[in-house]
């Protein structure tokens, strides 16, 4: 296709830039082999390195992967080059909300049929312990047919800096109050408070909150300090107003939303409901495989993502190292602890490296710090189940051997 030049990623001819981010940028794409338009995200690998974030990055593709749902924007597959990682996905026509709204509010039906498409999406990604905690328009992109596609579930949301306030990439306005007093949080009432600071932008043109002093902003969010324009029913105010409250324990749910509020609910249909039987079936028969184990496998969980190979995306390939994962039906703190216990049994030290990254060596020799015989590195799924990537780098290929088999043992004791 001449007007994509000659720069190819795989069967990709590839355009021009449609979006760009911290460290990444969207390029269109062109499928050589169907003539179909995707986009490609192509991510700088030196810098998500050099921020720490390539673990982020894997749990995040890998999730984004297991959700199919129409509202939400799919990936195709991931291409890992020496210096890029290449997210190909679905190319959504009609750009982002934000562009859309401009300040100008849409009609009534219009932001109803959005609102009700973004609430069905973050539902079916909460009930899979998925939660995106970075919800803005700039997120949001229409399709040609002005359907709703949620983009970067997390992706976006990574802290620059080590400001936590960042996550909002530069749009502050709609981040819940319990971000910014920085305290622990629920991620699905972070996404609901920006679920209704998005759907007052929707009927007004403008969100709710806003000012030019960030110190201002902030204590606009945390006291829920904003004012309806002209226009808004009283269906609007109350739905609205049950979202937006600074408590989020009081704060409306998803589940209130759709099952009770009678402006949402009219001329609602479920988009799931309008998944593919063969999705459906492919959903069951993942399903039935996970129960019939006793604890889930990562094998398991990366062969739900079929096409997707996450394993060198970071690192050349060394036949002299070994990598094995395993999965741990617990969270991350619990399967650290986990690991701890392993290594003990097998008489190994472990060192914290990072959160949830830790070295591991032989006990006698743990002033050594130039002798690392494994790594332990375990990436969050889902907030119960969890993937240890365990890699040696040096010594007795056996203490590699029982420290995994001690590991594998302890996580499948508990769940017997």
């Amino acid at each position: 296709m001449g007007l994509f030049g000659t720069k190819k990623i795989g069967k990709y001819e590839i355009g021009r830039t449609i979006g760009e981010g911290n460290f990444a940028k969207v390029k269109l794409g062109y499928d050589t082999t169907n003539g179909t338009y995707v986009a490609v995200k192509i991510i700088d690998k030196a810098l998500v390195l050099q921020k720490g974030l390539e673990s982020q990055v894997k749990r995040e593709i890998r999730t984004m992967k297991l959700l199919n749902h129409p509202n939400i924007v799919q990936i195709h597959e991931v291409i890992g080059t020496k210096t890029k990682i290449c997210i190909v996905m679905e190319y959504v026509a009609g750009g982002q909300l934000s562009d859309r709204l401009g300040r100008q509010k849409m009609k009534e039906s219009d932001a109803r049929k959005l609102f009700q498409q973004l609430i069905d999406a973050v539902d079916y990604c909460h009930n899979r312990g998925v939660y995106h905690r970075d919800l803005k328009p700039q997120n949001l992109l229409l399709d040609s047919k002005g359907n709703l596609k949620v983009s970067d579930f997390g992706l976006s949301a990574v802290p620059k800096s080590g400001d936590m306030l960042s996550t909002a990439c530069g749009s502050p306005c709609y981040i819940a109050p319990e971000l910014i007093m920085n305290k622990g949080y629920s991620g699905a009432a972070v996404d609901v408070w920006s679920c209704g600071v998005i759907l007052f932008e929707l009927l007004a043109g403008y969100p709710p909150f806003d000012d030019h002093t960030l110190a201002v902003l902030y204590k606009k969010i945390l006291r829920a300090d904003y004012t309806f324009p002209p226009g808004f029913t009283g269906e609007q105010k109350r739905l609205i107003f049950n979202i937006l409250d600074p408590n989020p324990q009081m704060r409306m749910t998803l589940a209130e939303i759709i099952i009770q509020d009678s402006w949402f609910k009219i001329g609602y249909a479920p988009a799931y409901q309008q998944v593919s039987d063969s999705i459906k079936e492919n959903a069951t028969e993942r399903n039935a495989a996970t129960a019939s184990s006793n604890f889930i496998n990562a094998f398991q969980i990366i062969a739900m993502a079929s096409d997707l190979d996450l394993s060198g995306l970071f690192e050349e390939q060394d036949d002299k190292r070994y990598k094995t994962r395993i999965g741990s039906k617990n969270t991350a703190h619990e399967t650290i602890k986990k690991i701890e216990a392993a290594a003990t049994d097998v008489s190994l030290s472990v060192e914290r490296i990072k959160h949830f990254k830790v070295k591991i060596q032989p006990k006698e020799i743990r002033s050594r710090s130039s002798y690392d015989l494994l790594s332990a590195e375990v990436i969050e799924v889902t907030p119960t189940n969890c993937v240890i990537e365990i890699s040696k780098s040096a010594g007795e290929l056996r203490l590699y051997m029982e420290f995994c088999q001690s590991l594998s043992s302890l996580l499948t004791a508990e769940v017997s």
